[in-house]
């Protein structure tokens, strides 16, 4: 590729993330006026600014929608879901993230409710970041990462805690990264019920607001 070509390149990434924003910019989280402290925001263009501590994680902030796969060799797959993945912050050094999931069948029709996860991205002073995840089938993950890049960031988990209800597992690792049109992509891999660790989730989710 000559200098002209990726010149070329270049501004045609910076002319397609700029259309793009045009359809998110304005939009944001619904929100409470009449909170007597700051209200969360997923857009950088709004509310409060993104603390110092958070940039870092500047590129995840957000909410994005897309779709995915899960498979194990416990579940008759692959299964098809979709996903709405909330990143917002309140000017404080920690983010606030929310993931809602539902089942698709092969047409994308709705079958049903599945995942829903919430907790916080704690970065710290050594680049270090905290994950800190409750997932509404009963368990609870830290997870201890870093960022492998300026757009991407790999997390492991140190801990699980789960609930006497719960499925049995032991640990996970994710992997999240913006992708060459703008999109978030992420993988899971999860060892649990007596399996090793394996891949299990993956998805592509592209940004609705912010």
């Amino acid at each position: 590729m000559t200098n002209g070509d990726a010149m070329t390149s270049g501004n045609e990434a910076i002319e397609t993330a700029a259309a793009r924003a045009e359809s998110t910019r304005d939009r944001n989280l619904p929100q409470f006026d009449d909170l007597p402290i700051p209200a969360d925001t997923a857009n950088l263009r709004q509310g409060a600014n993104l603390n110092d501590a958070c940039l870092a994680l500047l590129p995840l902030v957000g909410v994005w929608r897309g779709e995915g796969e899960i498979n194990y060799p416990t579940i008759d797959g692959p299964v098809r879901f979709a996903q709405q993945l909330t990143i917002a912050h309140d000017g404080r050094p920690f983010l606030y993230h929310e993931a809602r999931s539902w089942l698709l069948d092969a047409e994308g029709n709705v079958i049903r409710a599945a995942a829903r996860e919430t907790g916080w991205w704690r970065p710290r002073a050594d680049d270090t970041i905290e994950l800190l995840l409750a997932h509404s089938s009963g368990i609870v993950e830290l997870f201890y990462g870093t960022p492998r890049n300026q757009t991407s960031w790999e997390l492991a988990t140190d801990a699980v805690v789960r609930t006497a209800s719960a499925k049995d597992v032991t640990g996970a690792h994710r992997l999240y990264g913006l992708i060459n049109n703008g999109d978030l992509g992420y993988v899971e891999e999860r060892a649990m019920v007596g399996q090793p660790m394996q891949p299990h989730v993956s998805a592509q989710l592209r940004r609705v607001v912010g």
